[in-house]
């Protein structure tokens, strides 16, 4: 795990060798390898194309890093499953997410919780006959921030409030 899937960089693999090429290079030529961010962030903007100039383009690779080294995404599985033991029923569990993995994960979770335990097609059981253990039912939509709450402040771009409450 890394670069790709933490930080959704397509380009991971032309990071990963011109790393490799770097620190090549700086033993033949009798320099030091990469060690500072400023060094990894310049050879990433380098390497990498990028469009939108509000955006470094060594961001996601800085993000994928960071969720790697805190171990974010097991952090948020945890603090999830936990949430189904301390909610009390009707109680509502409202998360907001900041990139996409996050909210994938949380999305779905909260769709696991609420369709409940698989039951094998074919049984010759009715629907009213089969418990299905639903923890959550998951309440509307996604919510974005409108565009005078980006306006006002600018970090919640990317955020995503999903909500769901407890049922039993």
């Amino acid at each position: 795990m890394g670069v790709k899937t933490f930080g959704e960089e397509r380009f991971a693999k032309k990071i990963a060798k011109a790393i490799v090429d770097y620190n090549k290079s700086a033993v033949q030529n009798g320099n030091e390898f990469l060690t500072r961010t400023l060094q990894l962030a310049e050879l990433i903007a380098h390497t990498v194309p990028f469009k939108d100039k509000h955006k470094h383009p060594a961001t996601r690779s800085f993000q994928a890093i960071r969720i790697f080294i805190n171990a974010e995404l097991d952090e948020l599985e945890k603090v999830l499953q936990s949430a189904l033991t301390v909610l009390a029923p009707a109680g509502r569990l409202s998360v907001i997410s900041f990139h996409s993995l996050e909210d994938r994960m949380v999305k779905h979770f909260m769709r696991k919780q609420s369709q409940g335990r698989e039951i094998p097609k074919g049984l010759p059981l009715r629907e009213d006959q089969i418990q299905r253990n639903q923890t959550l039912k998951v309440i509307g939509k996604a919510i974005m921030p409108t565009d005078a709450e980006i306006a006002q402040n600018p970090r919640a771009r990317s955020a995503v409030l999903r909500v769901a409450e407890r049922l039993n």
